[in-house]
């Protein structure tokens, strides 16, 4: 099934997971019995994560994908980095993906390694859009910042980029993860003045540890509402009350995001089935 589907036949709220890989000094089968678990939940479709430096050599983004969709059965999306790659190396991708069923692909620039020089093929996801569209088959989602990615010059050459990306062929977009609702409607409202009208789901990450606060913040420069800050050093030296406490915020971001007609939310998972149970019981009957 396209995702775009999903968006234009379910009537609800999409709800979706992000899951990623094992490290490659792991065996890929270590992840399975926490996919079972999470997959168990029923989410919409599930989201996977490519490997660490975008490599394309890298098949365990297309084992997972095809393993959530044909054992768990749940629609699967792979996400697929560009500018560390080739033409060449960008078709054998989607070569695989398409000879094991995959339909659906989350197009992204992707990290730039340290001391590797980028490819040329492919300078933005855009051009990875444009690319796959002209080949057909697939349904592409694209990537997109409630705060401005963090190489914009502007946030006007940002939501401009962001409507290159979806005339490229973005049929939906998924948010970066964001703590403030109000960063996430301000964005929605200057995209929808750009006519960018695809679907936009929202990015909800339950912070569990202080450590992935630091790290995220770092990644993707999400401000941090006084509100949470107050609540994550308030437990901060508490792990299972700091665990408890983000799930609390993310399940009242979903709340609220859900009542103002958000298209979707997705959930980035960090592969603990607890956590995801834990929001999807919570939201479940609101959707």
């Amino acid at each position: 099934m396209k995702i775009t589907e999903l968006f234009q036949n379910s009537g609800k709220t999409v709800f979706s997971y992000e899951v990623f890989p094992p490290k490659r000094t792991s065996p890929i089968e270590s992840v399975y019995d926490k996919l079972g678990e999470i997959c168990a939940l029923k989410p919409d479709f599930v989201s996977v994560t490519y490997g660490a430096g975008g490599t394309s050599k890298d098949s365990r983004t297309r084992e997972i994908a095809a393993k959530i969709k044909y054992d768990f059965n749940i629609e699967s999306v792979a996400h697929l980095t560009c500018v560390n790659s080739t033409k060449a190396e960008i078709d054998d991708t989607l070569d695989d993906l398409e000879a094991h069923g995959i339909e659906n692909i989350l197009a992204l620039r992707g990290d730039r390694v340290e001391n590797v020089e980028p490819k040329k093929d492919f300078v933005y996801a855009s051009d990875l859009c444009a690319y796959i569209k002209t080949r057909g088959g697939f349904d592409i989602a694209g990537a997109c910042y409630p705060e401005v990615h963090m190489e914009a010059e502007s946030e006007i050459a940002d939501i401009l980029n962001l409507k290159k990306k979806v005339e490229s062929g973005a049929t939906h977009l998924i948010s970066q993860l964001f703590f403030d609702n109000s960063a996430f409607y301000s964005f929605a409202e200057k995209a929808k003045i750009a006519s960018i009208n695809v679907p936009i789901e929202a990015g909800i990450m339950p912070v569990t540890n202080k450590a992935q606060i630091e790290r995220m913040v770092s990644l993707c420069g999400a401000s941090l509402p006084a509100k949470f800050s107050r609540t994550m050093q308030k437990y901060e030296n508490r792990p299972e009350a700091l665990r408890d406490a983000g799930i609390a915020y993310a399940v009242e971001q979903i709340v609220d995001l859900i009542s103002n007609g958000v298209d979707g939310i997705h959930l980035y998972t960090m592969n603990n089935p607890y956590v995801a149970r834990k929001i999807t019981e919570a939201v479940s009957s609101l959707l």
